[in-house]
């Protein structure tokens, strides 16, 4: 029973953290404005996290943990499976986690805040989880480009990839202003997934070619 009730203390205080963090930035927070909101005691955060970094440390690695699970970016494909497939799973699982319906708005929110606001926690968020996320579709990418990629090249254009996913979401309030036929549905994020995959395939293909023929 006191596990339990450890459990939904500690879920209650990373929940109202990652709101108050995300409004106010992790500066401004306070450990009082969150325990309020969680209905906790002050000493719960120390308790459960040692302090407010552990606290907003917690937090960020709850965001991004709460997604692998949900969309792994193999998308549950065979390892056999061809680098073509592989990019499109990738795609589709990245758009799934950006766009996911069910993720409360302060967690695209708050990981933004902390690109933008950095703190102590940001290289440790990156090592933890942008860059196996990176290295995960270079390799990929690396595979597409064949035996001449360079380095740059295969940096370039897995950069333009994830690019092309995350601006659908970051500037998503101008392209209903500017393309107000442009939806975001589920079925609308599944038909972009497959044109985000396409369009990069086809220029991955071609990249590939004028390498070959270079050589």
């Amino acid at each position: 029973m006191c596990n339990a009730s450890n459990e939904t203390t500690a879920k209650r205080l990373l929940e109202a953290a990652g709101e108050i963090f995300a409004e106010y930035g992790y500066r401004a927070a306070t450990v009082r404005q969150i325990c309020e909101k969680a209905g906790a005691n002050v000493a719960a955060v120390n308790y459960h996290f040692g302090d407010k970094e552990g606290l907003y440390m917690a937090v960020l690695r709850f965001v991004p943990d709460a997604h692998t699970e949900k969309y792994p970016l193999h998308g549950g494909l065979n390892p056999d499976a061809t680098a073509e497939q592989k990019l499109r799973a990738y795609v589709q699982s990245l758009l799934g986690r950006i766009f996911d319906e069910g993720r409360p708005g302060w967690h695209t929110k708050i990981i933004a805040r902390e690109m933008n606001e950095p703190t102590r926690s940001l290289d440790t968020l990156l090592e933890e989880f942008a860059r196996p996320l990176h290295q995960e579709l270079a390799s990929i990418v690396r595979d597409l480009l064949g035996s001449r990629a360079t380095d740059e090249g295969v940096r370039l254009c897995t950069l333009s990839v994830i690019s092309q996913c995350v601006y659908y979401h970051h500037a998503r309030s101008v392209i209903r202003r500017l393309y107000p036929e442009q939806r975001f549905g589920p079925e609308d994020i599944a038909r972009l997934a497959d044109h985000i995959a396409r369009f990069s395939l086809g220029a991955l293909k071609e990249f590939a070619q004028q390498k070959e023929a270079a050589s």
